[in-house]
């Protein structure tokens, strides 16, 4: 037995087991996520139940949104009265009924035994809105101006009428975001210069009080325009039948879509899935980040890395170049080798209250006394933002850099500075133009490696800029357009936010799985981007490094 252990081929197969395993258990939970995301987008089936009650038989609009097998034994403890049908185990549904404003609950719990009749009505449509949630019912006419048009309501006309809410939407919100804000932007500036003034005890210049008032004008015209656009949209409504048989008026404003998944055909529920998922993509998030898109989120992941691995990657190789290429082997260079190595096990909450107290409040703060005087109280820079969240992570993730980058340093021969400085060149340019170049691939690891955790990382930011609902993006089209003092969305605060802070737990519940599975997919799109990068300079250089 002691002789077969000595030979390599048990440990072989032992650490190949290992690794196929692990592979299996990241697969299934990839898969798991992946499941559960994607299939909130697929288009169920709404049935009308007709439920017994204490109450007596009443009628529900609703989506099965979970099944679980309960034992007899259970419900007796329970006090259940079984019927005889129904003496041994059976399902306990849980149905979402949605019309959040006219129900107790979002969903209600009925046991096998109680539902009588399950019927998958062609005509029950759901009605998608910006607030309350989804309404499961029956269209039956359209209200436009005050008049109600019940003949050629067909769901086509629906479908077209939608379409012309959202243009105007679009158009509300163009002139909310767009040129709203940028007359906000110019008075705010406006206003600092006229505060400059006022402080100095001097007279604010005639020309600065007459750009106020035009902009003051430009920007009351605009909200009367806005005033009339929402008068204009909430005159129309769509006339549903609820589960009770009552007509009930949901306003056009706030419908974004509706669409009839009993009547529609594989093909249809495909093309809808398909563009459910581009919106949960591209739109931002509704009802407390519950409902809508992540886009946001998206957005302000991606950015933040970007600037974070601009920052961490010059830093770790100017830091790596030092100890290896000019520092001397002495107790203090060792000493600072023991420290980035334990830098990289410090938890990243430290690094959070690192980033409020130092890049914040000292930082920011100086910046805010020294070029934004005017606007204090009013913190431009002293505040949590994206450009100190983007710091906090490089010094999280820089001393990774420092040892990849090392290590590469390591592995290029001597012989090759030797060579190179002995044909006349300093050793800046052999840094430059030989060692720096050869080692670009242990850099791009290191910087694969900073992107995954920093990517991933959710503590340090809830401190340092990191928000539920940011109410712009950091990038726009105003100047400076990329605005570092800005807060922002980011993918894992916002599984942490949905997943435990949502106040309807279950309807947001595969909201997790899915900006769980996007915030795996952009990590690993950032990851196989570096990597394609590093592969790229690897065989740029294995050449020279062959000949060498």
């Amino acid at each position: 037995m002691f002789k077969r252990l000595n030979r390599s081929s048990p440990w072989v197969w032992m650490t190949a087991g290992m690794v196929s395993l692990c592979l299996v258990a990241v697969l299934g939970v990839m898969l798991l996520i992946g499941w559960k995301g994607l299939t909130f987008f697929w288009p169920a089936p709404v049935y009308e139940f007709q439920v017994d009650t204490q109450r007596g038989t009443e009628t529900l609009f609703g989506e099965i949104y979970g099944v679980e097998s309960v034992s007899a034994n259970q419900l007796k403890e329970a006090g259940v009265k079984l019927k005889p049908n129904f003496d041994s185990e059976q399902n306990r549904f849980l149905i979402k009924i949605g019309n959040r404003e006219r129900e107790d609950h979002d969903f209600v719990s009925v046991l096998e035994q109680n539902i009588l009749s399950q019927t998958p009505r062609p005509d029950i449509a759901v009605i998608e809105r910006t607030e309350h949630g989804a309404f499961f019912g029956v269209p039956t006419g359209y209200m436009q101006r005050g008049k109600v048009v019940e003949s050629g309501v067909t769901p086509r006309f629906f479908e077209d009428k939608i379409e012309i809410a959202d243009q105007q939407r679009e158009a509300i919100h163009h002139i909310e975001q767009g040129e709203i804000e940028k007359v906000n932007r110019q008075l705010n500036v406006l206003n600092s210069e006229a505060g400059t003034y006022k402080k100095a005890d001097q007279a604010v210049p005639q020309i600065i009080l007459d750009e106020i008032e035009t902009l003051t004008e430009r920007y009351q015209t605009l909200a009367s325009s806005l005033n009339v656009m929402r008068s204009a949209l909430s005159l129309d409504y769509l006339i549903i039948k609820d589960r009770s048989g009552l007509s009930v008026k949901v306003p056009l404003n706030d419908v974004l879509s509706i669409w009839y998944p009993n009547a529609m055909s594989w093909h249809e529920k495909l093309i809808h899935w398909a563009h459910q998922i581009v919106r949960f993509v591209t739109e931002d998030p509704r009802e407390a980040n519950s409902e809508g898109g992540v886009f946001p989120a998206i957005f302000g992941t991606v950015l933040m890395v970007l600037l974070m691995s601009v920052m961490v990657t010059p830093l770790g190789v100017m830091a790596a170049v030092y100890l290896h290429e000019y520092a001397g082997k002495n107790a203090f260079t060792r000493i600072i080798r023991i420290a980035v190595v334990n830098l990289a096990g410090v938890p990243s909450i430290v690094y959070g209250v690192f980033g409020l107290g130092f890049f914040v409040y000292f930082v920011g703060g100086n910046i805010d006394d020294l070029f934004y005087s005017e606007t204090l109280p009013n913190p431009t820079f002293g505040t949590p933002g994206l450009l100190w969240s983007s710091l906090t992570l490089a010094i999280l993730t820089l001393p990774v850099v420092i040892v990849s980058t090392e290590e590469g340093l390591t592995r290029i021969p001597v012989s090759v500075r030797h060579g190179s400085m002995a044909l006349g060149a300093t050793q800046a340019e052999t840094l430059w133009r030989i060692v720096l170049p050869m080692a670009s691939p242990a850099i791009m690891t290191g910087l694969i490696l900073a992107i995954a955790r920093a990517a991933g990382e959710v503590a340090p930011l809830m401190l340092v800029g990191v928000v539920k609902v940011a109410p712009s993006l950091p990038l726009d089209g105003n100047f400076p357009f990329l605005h570092l003092d800005r807060k922002f969305m980011h993918l894992g605060y916002h599984v942490y936010d949905v997943g435990f802070q949502s106040p309807n737990i279950e309807a947001a519940r595969p909201l997790v799985y899915a900006t769980s599975l996007l915030l795996v997919t952009v990590i690993v799109s950032l990851n196989l981007a570096a990597i394609t990068i590093r592969n790229h300079l690897r065989e740029k250089y294995r050449a020279l490094e062959q000949e060498l």
